[in-house]
């Protein structure tokens, strides 16, 4: 005869499945009520390219326009082992013959090396894509929460492989001209005047599907000469130019510093706070460390954008060498 529980231990277990209940009924309203507070894009609750949906034939014409002199810039650094990067951050290179050691060749008449990565793609020259940034509820772009499409093996929404080329009017600002500096100081930021300020001297305004680049001497100044102090801190973007940005309906947002946002904060409640405005609010995306001294150097503050970058299917981040035509 089976035998009757102790009167202590049955009201136990019935505690501990109320409360079982109770956590997973408490959990499931409130992940209803994040999904109820988030707003969907404005280019439909599928939509995993933001802004990007503003490049369009016409958009590539008008931008191909721009091109007078030809003149090609490469907007990418090389990176290396050696390259500081953010938190982390590294990468290996090994250049092996596979199978053609102790004489052995690999073809009657040749032999061949290939490369082995290992690391991260969120170094150097890079695009943010929009999984990269989420509020501390765990929401990305467009209402998509982390326990939905972030994974150990990539993300199944807002990938870098989602992403198409980028074909349009690029503009540099040069906020260390503005500033009257070769290069602006860590923790020095620029505010929505500022970028007015240089919109308006250069006579290149920010349009609707631009890609905008911030000058701020940074990389040039620091990167070979101080690297340790180029990834420690950095000027930036205030959160204000980032809101501005957004309602110049940007397709980008780029600088020539490794983070875009200025490093400390203003707020250390708040760190780049600018990421999670352009990326998560507003589907626009980010260049970081972008190659804009020669750019300024030469005059060429208007020019064509072109990028295609690596197609890594789920991933969040890619390195790039995005091209300026003059």
């Amino acid at each position: 005869m089976k035998k009757a529980l102790n009167p202590i231990v049955q009201r136990t277990k019935l505690i501990q499945i109320f409360t079982s209940m109770v956590l997973i009924a408490l959990f499931s309203f409130s992940q209803a009520q994040e999904q109820e507070d988030c707003q969907p894009s404005k280019w439909g609750p599928d939509d995993q390219i933001g802004n990007m949906n503003l490049i369009s034939a016409e958009s590539v014409l008008k931008a191909v326009s721009l091109v007078e002199t030809g003149n090609i810039y490469s907007l990418g650094i090389t990176i290396d082992r050696d390259t500081p990067a953010f938190g982390t951050r590294g990468l290996a290179l090994q250049v092996v013959q596979p199978n053609q050691q102790h004489g052995r060749v690999a073809f009657p008449n040749a032999v061949y090396n290939d490369d082995l990565f290992q690391g991260w793609f969120g170094i150097g020259s890079q695009l943010d894509g929009l999984g990269h940034i989420g509020g501390p509820d765990g929401m990305y772009y467009n209402c998509n929460h982390s326990t939905e499409i972030a994974f150990l093996d990539g993300l199944t929404k807002l990938g870098v492989d989602t992403v198409p080329p980028f074909v349009s009017r690029g503009i540099v600002l040069d906020m260390a001209a503005h500033f009257d500096v070769e290069h602006m100081e860590a923790g020095q930021f620029f505010t929505v005047e500022d970028v007015q300020a240089v919109e308006e001297k250069q006579g290149t305004p920010v349009q609707e599907g631009d890609v905008v680049l911030f000058h701020t001497g940074w990389t040039d100044a620091k990167l070979e000469a101080a690297p340790d102090e180029w990834v420690a801190a950095e000027p930036g973007q205030s959160e204000e130019v980032a809101q501005y940005m957004a309602s110049k309906n940007v397709i980008a947002v780029g600088a020539d510093t490794w983070g875009l946002d200025v490093v400390p904060p203003p707020d250390e409640t708040r760190p780049f706070q600018g990421h999670v405005i352009l990326l998560k609010e507003n589907g626009i995306f980010i260049l970081e460390t972008m190659n804009t001294g020669p750019l300024v150097r030469d005059g060429a503050t208007e020019f064509l954008f072109v990028l295609g970058h690596a197609k890594v299917r789920g991933a969040v981040q890619m390195f790039i060498n995005p091209i300026a035509i003059d």
